[in-house]
């Protein structure tokens, strides 16, 4: 029997329930087709955020209704907790820098670090009733995962798609490591313009350059203008001296020179930006480092060395000043490249890296996005956009400690790179011998170990191969898949800000090693707001955390509201989007005490022939209400399925059936009403069951069966024989009867002596009478005898307005006096002849008999003049 409505019993009685029995276990059923899942694994740099439950409750509906129509459900869990979010996280929780500890010691301390977080993290994400498979969970870090890493890096090694490399690499000064394009972002920033003279070389004259970098003036390797610059022209071969350095430097012509900014002269430095790089290049220009991995200047900056680049640039400026070559100052406010971890400025920095090869294969990677399904489609273009736009290959090295060693040393002579044997991995150079005794080019047999670790984005890449146990078979010399059943994945799912980074690099390592996209569906999602539709960010004060949501909301009024919004789209955290929520978990609760009380001999069978009418009507809705639900779902247009679901609910089931149901079977034991009742109450539980998991399991458990709703059949189809427009206009009727009721202050129940219907309502009439309590129901056939009344005459001023101008008044005085006449479509009105499109009618049809005539969209009611 359905007991009272507490769900904050029942929801914490299932989430362990469902850990506890492994309800959501892949089964590795070979009889059933597999729907595989492909989870972002979440960076463990701190607590949970909207971010996390939002992405993860719109795949867990997914997950559901798939596990429902019987596919055997992959839905793993993973932590990505190697690399810099990770390292960062541990110094700030223990206040230390790893700079000051062992790469063993520090990477103890990470873990550590990470599994207390990643405990916190496990029971926040089964409080939201993630249906995952937790006995499926990875960590980046794991020797298992880094095998597979390892062996993606020796498999694009040997297939050349990676090459190691001196030369400018982007780089992040406070995390003291390279990182890639995908890491930056840009930012907004207060800074100055400064214009500084440079002087001529051979004495006669001087020019001027227009910088908001003068810290890079000890690194500055030649003076540049446009081509096509008149007034700068004869600069051009000549020599300029840098200002306190007193070097010289060539003066050269370039076309990628911007001759609107500034004085249309700049300064080439090594380097400032990706432009001083390509400028480098071109041009054969000299390499000037005067700046080191921690952002402070080097022995070429002069007396300036050991200063902070900021402390540099201010004092290089006051210098500028007092020698009378600042001519002139101003602030500005531009946009830098900062590193997304850290929001630190980036800077450039001539270091060895790995790289994989990304800008010679952009329209191999832009079709295999063309190959999967994105939803929504709009998705692609960002997917697109960031590929066209890429200037860099993928910088893949870091400079870190907790990671994956790259497997790789070199000979200590020769500088010949040696790679880790598959066999072996994973490994750690730093502490791991090669398989090779001395160096294959030279000789030699002292080897150097790499010391980089691998990028986070390098592994992070490689989930949809993790989940499928991709390998090396050493005994066929090939890779296989040790669950080739999940390859490729069906479903993965992100937010839109990490297309560049996860998703297009999981494209470029499963097409690199498989020759085949690593997915079939896309679903990308939007970001959580808060109620003013403001990103959520802890300077505005405005964030909201998941469990603070707990606190005063059930988790199914959580999940509820994270169906609102159309996938793709932004979605603001609304209290009254909660409320809605809870209200929808009452109003099921509520219904189903109500079907268990009214139907205490539980299931029967019946067949079609004996049911009543209404009820094969009812039984069809719910075929097309269920055809629809599954359209959405599989679509992901959640949003969507919910509405529908619960305005059904609302006013088709419990508003109409439910009430007309109750009436019956409070007269007697109704067969047909107790059976459809049941049926469609089931069917109800089992559609609301991936959006309200926890209510809908313990009203099943109940009610039903002990087994769980979760691993229950989806709603079959009936292909019940129904007059749906009959049924509809019954509705229809019942409706209007019921407000009726309410607008004259008349009990429900009333007793209404006759009603009269035009419209067809055969099979239906019995079922509106014992509801609505109407005694004799009549059904016409012709339509009653009606007029239409013009109830209101107003002017169209778009037309009217410029025509007659100051008589609109007399004319609207006229209208209100009903002194008009319409004749032929025209208006005649205070001696003015409108025409058609200058005014506009309202009519009312009105019921020229006895009572009160109801209109509903397909039929005309009239209630007896006793009632009215």
């Amino acid at each position: 029997m359905l007991g009272d409505y507490k769900p904050e019993d029942y929801e914490q009685k299932w989430s362990q329930k469902w850990v506890e029995n492994d309800t959501y276990a892949y089964q590795e059923d070979d009889d059933k087709e597999v729907f595989s899942i492909d989870t972002p694994p979440p960076t463990v740099s701190g607590n949970l955020h909207f971010g996390h439950t939002y992405g993860n409750t719109l795949m867990d509906f997914m997950a559901r209704f798939k596990r429902m129509q019987g596919y055997d459900v992959y839905y793993p869990f993973g932590y990505d907790d190697n690399g810099i979010a990770s390292e960062r996280l541990t110094e700030r929780e223990l206040d230390i820098r790893h700079q000051n500890f062992t790469r063993r010691e520090f990477q103890e301390k990470c873990r550590d670090v990470c599994e207390e977080y990643e405990g916190e993290f496990t029971d926040a994400m089964q409080k939201f009733a993630f249906s995952m498979d937790w006995s499926n969970t990875y960590k980046t870090i794991e020797p298992r995962v880094q095998k597979i890493s390892q062996l993606s890096f020796i498999d694009l090694y040997e297939k050349d798609r990676e090459y190691r490399e001196k030369g400018p690499a982007i780089w992040c000064p406070e995390c003291e490591t390279a990182i890639s394009q995908v890491e930056t972002e840009d930012m907004e920033e207060d800074s100055h313009f400064n214009d500084i003279e440079f002087d001529l070389a051979t004495g006669n004259g001087s020019l001027v350059i227009s910088t908001t970098r003068p810290e890079l003036l000890p690194a500055c390797v030649a003076v540049i203008v446009h081509p096509d610059d008149e007034s700068n022209e004869h600069l051009v071969g000549e020599k300029a001296e840098v200002p306190l350095f007193e070097y010289e430097v060539p003066i050269i012509e370039d076309e990628r020179v911007d001759m609107d900014t500034g004085s249309g002269v700049v300064m080439c430095c090594t380097f400032g930006d990706q432009t001083d790089i390509e400028w480098y290049k071109a041009h054969d220009l000299d390499l000037r480092i005067a700046m080191n991995e921690s952002g402070q200047m080097t022995e070429l900056a002069g007396k300036y060395e050991g200063k902070d680049r900021g402390e540099a640039r201010e004092a290089i400026v006051d210098d500028l000043d007092e020698e009378g070559i600042l001519l002139d100052r101003w602030s500005i406010e531009h946009t830098v490249q900062v590193h997304e971890r850290c929001d630190e400025p980036i800077e450039f920095l001539v270091t060895k890296q790995w790289y994989i090869k990304l800008l010679d294969r952009k329209e191999k990677y832009l079709e295999a996005g063309q190959e999967m399904e994105w939803f929504p489609e709009k998705m692609y273009t960002r997917y697109e956009h960031w590929i066209e736009g890429l200037q860099w290959d993928w910088c893949i090295s870091r400079q870190r400690d907790s990671g994956i060693p790259l497997p790789v040393w070199y000979c200590s002579k020769c500088e010949e790179e040696v790679i880790a044997d598959k066999t072996e991995l994973p490994v750690d150079p730093l502490q791991d011998e090669p398989s090779v005794e001395k160096c294959q080019e030279c000789g030699n047999e002292e080897f150097e170990p790499e010391e980089d670790v691998l990028d986070t984005w390098a592994t992070s890449s490689l989930t949809p191969l993790i989940n499928a146990d991709w390998g090396w078979n050493p005994e066929k010399e090939e890779y296989e898949l040790g669950r080739p059943e999940l390859y490729q994945i069906d479903a993965r799912y992100q937010a839109h800000d990490i297309i560049s980074f996860w998703l297009f690099h999981t494209v470029v390592k499963c097409v690199e090693h498989t020759d085949e996209v690593p997915f079939k569906d896309t679903m990308v999602h939007g970001f959580v707001l808060d109620e003013n539709r403001e990103k959520m960010s802890k300077s505005r004060g405005n964030v909201t955390t998941p469990e603070e949501v707990l606190e005063d909301f059930p988790v199914d009024a959580a999940r509820y509201w994270g169906a609102r919004s159309k996938v793709g789209d932004d979605l603001a955290l609304k209290q009254k989007d909660l409320v809605e929520g809870e209200k929808l978990m009452r109003k099921l609760w509520n219904a189903s005490k109500l079907i268990d009380d009214l139907t205490p001999h539980k299931d029967l069978e019946m067949s079609e022939d004996e049911l009543e009418e209404i009820d094969k009507w009812m039984l069809a809705e719910m075929d097309e209400l269920r055809a629809y639900v599954t359209e959405k779902f599989e679509d992901y247009e959640f949003s969507q399925a919910r509405d529908k679901l619960r305005t059904r609910f609302f006013n088709m089931f419990c508003s109409d059936y439910l009430e007309i149901a109750k009436q019956r079977l409070d007269d007697k034991d109704d067969r047909s009403a107790r059976y459809t009742l049941r049926k469609v109450h089931k069917k109800f539980l089992k559609m609301f069951a991936p959006l309200l998991s926890h209510t809908t399991e313990e009203i099943w458990n109940e009610m039903y069966q002990n087994t769980s709703i979760h691993r229950s059949k989806w709603p079959e189809k009936e292909s019940i024989n129904a007059d749906k427009e009959a049924g509809e206009r019954a509705m229809e009727v019942v409706s209007a009867i019921r407000k009726f009721k309410t607008q004259n202050q008349l009990p429900l129940n009333q007793e209404l002596s006759q009603v009269e219907v035009y419209g067809d309502i055969s099979g239906f009439q019995k079922a509106v009478k014992q509801v609505m309590h109407v005694q004799d129901l009549i059904q016409l056939d012709h339509e009653p005898e009606t007029e239409e009344k013009i109830v209101e005459i107003s002017l169209n001023y778009e037309q009217a307005g410029p025509k007659y101008g100051d008589k609109i008044n007399k004319i609207e005085d006229a209208l209100d006096r009903n002194e008009w006449m319409i004749e032929d479509g025209h208006l005649d009105v205070a001696g003015e002849h409108l025409k058609p499109e200058e005014f506009e009618v309202q009519e009312e049809r009105t019921y020229t008999g006895q009572g009160k005539m109801l209109e509903t969209e397909s039929s005309l009611v009239i209630v007896n003049p006793e009632q009215t």
